[in-house]
């Protein structure tokens, strides 16, 4: 049933924020530190073994499918309440964090569109 996709979904969405708010405390941050993607890597792992086992018909699939379609739009919704004025004034390292991935992705676009070019050649 649909529902159980979405209960999936909402499990591993629990799990993560748990995880992501001891790891935050761990570290000594007051924030959730990844939990909206360590519940994305349990719903993918828990996804594979169901279906591996048999478990996961089209219909609970079709309710990860819905909530997949609106990842985006959840994402950006959760990212524009946090809290940037105080990562900006926790200093470099947290500058440092979000600016240096995109500089890195940003200059990886020539090599990743040569690499995976299609060959023309016969």
């Amino acid at each position: 049933m649909v529902i159980y996709g979405v209960a999936l979904l909402a499990f591993c969405y629990l799990v993560g924020q748990v995880v992501g708010e001891y790891l935050g405390s761990w570290l000594g941050v007051e924030a959730n530190v990844g939990g909206v993607g360590f519940a994305m890597l349990l719903l993918i792992v828990v996804n594979s073994w169901l279906e591996k086992q048999g478990k996961l018909d089209n219909l609970t699939q079709s309710g990860i499918q819905f909530w997949n379609q609106m990842y985006i739009p959840i994402i950006v919704a959760m990212a524009s309440i946090q809290n940037v004025k105080l990562a900006v004034s926790s200093g470099a390292v947290a500058l440092l964090a979000g600016a240096l991935p995109v500089a890195v992705c940003y200059f990886m676009i020539p090599y990743l569109t040569k690499a995976f070019k299609p060959s023309t050649e016969q």
